[in-house]
């Protein structure tokens, strides 16, 4: 379904699967959030996470979290790409690379340098590898805010 662009089909899979007492997981939660985010989806991957996250149907993840970050990172929704990195903290989901550079790419995209370099050096304190792409995303950050902070 999420290579296929079928977001729907995919929602309604998850959705289904409870219904037929074949018990929802997370892999399968992931690959409907996934195939909402590759289709520009956003508010329907986030739709299908808060209502997991409210349900406790499946456990979340770090896959979920960066996931569910990363759709809105591309719809440029830094205040709900924060949110989100708050309530994987606040949940004690491990963070990764992946969920940084989620997160601080959102901030990039929304103008918001501030943010990204603050999550930049929260990722520093905690000793996680940034890798090219959470660079990258900083800098893009400081070149659209217009500011060169040391």
């Amino acid at each position: 379904c999420e290579k296929g662009g079928e977001w729907e089909t995919a929602c309604e899979l998850f959705d289904v699967m409870g219904k037929k007492k074949v018990p929802p997981c997370t892999i399968a939660l992931n690959a409907a959030i996934s195939a909402c985010e590759k289709c520009g989806r956003w508010e329907a991957a986030v739709e299908l996470f808060s209502i997991n996250a409210a349900q406790r149907k499946v456990a979340l993840d770090t896959v979920t979290f960066s996931t569910v970050i990363s759709a809105c990172e591309q719809a440029r929704e830094w205040q709900k790409a924060l949110h989100l990195f708050s309530a994987m903290e606040q949940s004690q989901v491990k963070t990764d690379t992946i969920v940084f550079n989620a997160a601080i790419s959102a901030c990039a995209k929304g103008g918001r340098w501030e943010e990204a370099c603050q999550l930049f050096s929260v990722m520093m304190q905690r000793q996680a590898e940034p890798n090219a792409m959470v660079h990258n995303a900083v800098i893009s950050a400081c070149e659209k805010g217009c500011s060169w902070a040391g």
